[in-house]
């Protein structure tokens, strides 16, 4: 709840700031002038772009059980979702977080952790990780997604996202409105919104909601990578060493990883799609597993 609060109230701050900005620059009253009320488009901006983040993150469990098939481990009907339900039961304690649930579902290799809070999140693992990896490897996995949990991280992202479309939404009207006062010489002193034209407003808009939404992609996958460093230490400080963390990321970077996860889900999953020598890896949301061995490697050098 603190890194929760911590984001609002940065993304709060930074509101605040910018309109103090435009009023000393007279940039307030320029809007007002021509028709744009800025504290009604800042309120409006800041709920829009919240809006769609929380909705996800509150729905997220939920959201992942629909639409993956998962199935929940409540009680056990066999030796490995024993072992598993024991093996999350044991990390998670040591991560000082509750138990979350644990789902097996049927797809590629993959795992990946989600929930609004870190003490009612839920861990899903597919059938073929299960079958494919050593059990030493899936508990270096298992480890990274409660740390994943303990660090907020699914919050955070949700959170940076929010800011990002504040942003976004109210940068992208400012902008519109302005362009579209003077390409159409329609401000006007005595008569300043007469030929306001909402299409090419409406098109503006679009098409610089498009351009930013391009940078703040970058923005999100930055952290989404930094967010893979920090679980895979994290992993590492849970089982007390590297070792099965490093096993589990050489075993993933000698296979094909389909990331057959949903869009809304995919994001917390194993990936590889980072591109070495192309600007895509601005996009890319998980970083290499070369790197990622090398980063943990590096960190528990005697």
């Amino acid at each position: 709840m603190r890194r929760v609060f911590i984001f609002l109230l940065t993304n709060i701050a930074i509101i605040l700031v910018l309109n103090i900005m435009l009023s000393l620059l007279g940039i307030n009253y320029f809007f007002y002038k021509i028709g744009l009320n800025i504290k009604i488009l800042t309120i409006s901006s800041i709920i829009f772009g919240f809006t769609g983040s929380i909705i996800s993150l509150l729905l997220s469990k939920k959201i992942a059980k629909w639409s993956m098939n998962l199935m929940v481990i409540k009680n056990p009907s066999n030796f490995t979702e024993d072992w598993l339900l024991k093996t999350v039961n044991k990390i998670s304690k040591n991560a000082n977080i509750s138990t979350p649930e644990v789902a097996i579902y049927n797809g590629e290799i993959n795992a990946f952790a989600t929930g609004a809070f870190k003490n009612s999140s839920l861990i899903a693992i597919s059938a073929n990780l299960l079958e494919s990896m050593t059990k030493l490897e899936i508990k270096a996995i298992i480890a990274h997604e409660i740390s994943h949990i303990s660090n907020g991280d699914m919050v955070t992202i949700l959170l940076i996202q929010g800011v990002i479309n504040t942003f976004i939404i109210l940068i992208s009207r400012i902008f519109s409105y302005i362009l579209d006062c003077f390409l159409l010489n329609s401000y006007d002193d005595s008569n300043y919104n007469s030929n306001y034209n909402h299409k090419i407003y409406g098109l503006i808009t679009t098409i610089l909601q498009i351009f930013l939404g391009f940078g703040a992609s970058i923005v999100v996958a930055w952290f989404s990578r930094n967010r893979e460093f920090r679980a895979d230490h994290g992993s590492a400080k849970l089982l007390g060493t590297p070792d099965p963390m490093i096993s589990a990321l050489r075993h993933l970077s000698n296979i094909s990883i389909v990331n057959d996860l949903p869009k809304s889900i995919a994001i917390l999953g194993i990936n590889n799609n980072f591109k070495k020598k192309s600007f895509l890896k601005l996009f890319a949301t998980h970083p290499s597993f070369e790197k990622r061995i090398a980063i943990l490697s590096n960190l528990y050098k005697s």
